[in-house]
């Protein structure tokens, strides 16, 4: 098993920054790709961005130029830097993590990133 603990949501102005941070922990080795999923209210969950662990990157159209996924293998640390904050950017951010060849299957509890106009 795997276990994901996020932090560094919050409220922030439009246009502002903020830095969101994954730890896993558990059965790390057999984790591959790390990922960013957000839900907006209303709406259904969808992919921001992920990394798999040899770096490569893959970004949703909403988030390109703006967001930056990173990964921190020796601390097992995913990281989304968000730049240029929009209110539509307001979401519950959920970071997720797959072994290779399969479905994002382990979860974090969520973290909330509000946008102010």
């Amino acid at each position: 098993q795997v276990q994901l603990v996020e932090s560094g949501g919050g409220l922030v102005e439009a246009g502002g920054s903020l830095r969101l941070s994954c730890a896993a922990s558990g059965n790390i080795f057999s984790i591959d790709a790390m990922g960013w999923f957000r839900q907006p209210p209303g709406k259904p969950r969808e992919l921001v961005a992920s990394i798999t662990r040899s770096g490569s990157t893959n970004y949703a159209d909403s988030t390109k130029g703006r967001f930056t996924i990173s990964r921190d293998n020796a601390k097992n640390t995913a990281y989304l830097h968000m730049n240029s904050l929009k209110p539509e950017d307001t979401a519950v951010y959920y970071c997720t993590a797959r072994r290779r060849f399969s479905q994002y299957e382990y979860w974090g509890q969520g973290t909330q990133v509000t946008v102010s106009s």
